[in-house]
């Protein structure tokens, strides 16, 4: 057990370190991205470890397992954000529980994320999740549909948009994935530039393990990292 704690907390100055030294790279404030630990069936005592370390976001997959895990957390200072597909009978689980969703690829889990958080007398912050690849097995809205699903959802109840987030498709390379990340980045400006009332580009959700590094240099200020600080899923 000491070896694992001792790798989680190895694993994290790492990767914090690459994040800066990618930012300076690219001419970007360090401070602007945040480090999310994505603890998809990861433990809750090695999640408070990793918070120990340093770690202030983390990232649920899962309604069920964030409701059997939610009490063991260490949650001072910590926000928890949900960043999985998220069914429309399951909201009521979470509103109480978590400031950010990040998969919201549907005005109907809109609505009823609206619906759920009227009833609780909480606010949530979305960020609208696109199909950047168009894949048929990946949920998300298709990226030329966005800014319809922006419109549609910008009057809704105790919700607020504030930004957008992706997962790629497997590419073979850098430079398959960063093409990825550029149409993001270029969505994201786009949607900015427009102005559209209740919608706030203000977080791009983007890079995990294996591509955090390459994400950086197109805006992604929130890098969703799971195996990469906690190791292989068990």
């Amino acid at each position: 057990m000491e070896k694992l704690l001792n790798n989680i907390a190895d694993n994290i100055k790492r990767i914090q370190s690459d994040i800066i030294e990618e930012a300076l790279k690219c001419g970007r404030d360090p401070n602007e991205i945040r480090l999310m630990a994505v603890t998809k069936t990861v433990p809750a005592p090695l999640v408070n470890h990793a918070v120990s370390c340093g770690i202030r976001l983390l990232g649920e997959n899962r309604a069920q397992e964030l409701r059997d895990k939610y009490e063991e957390y260490n949650k001072d200072g910590v926000d928890i954000h949900f960043i999985g597909h998220l069914q429309t009978n399951k909201v009521k689980y979470i509103v109480d529980k978590v400031s950010m969703v990040h998969s919201v690829g549907s005005l109907k889990l809109a609505q009823e994320i609206s619906r759920q958080c009227v009833k609780a007398g909480v606010s949530m912050d979305l960020l609208v999740e696109v199909n950047i690849g168009g894949e048929a097995s990946k949920s998300g809205i298709p990226s030329q549909e966005v800014e319809g699903l922006l419109s549609e959802i910008a009057g809704l109840d105790a919700i607020k948009v504030r930004g957008l987030m992706t997962i790629p498709p497997i590419c073979a390379n850098r430079v398959e994935i960063e093409r990825y990340f550029s149409k993001m980045q270029a969505i994201m400006v786009d949607i900015k530039a427009k102005k559209i009332d209740n919608i706030t580009m203000d977080f791009l959700s983007m890079g995990m393990s294996d591509d955090y590094r390459y994400a950086i240099p197109y805006g992604a200020n929130i890098l969703r990292v799971g195996s990469a600080i906690f190791g292989s899923r068990r």
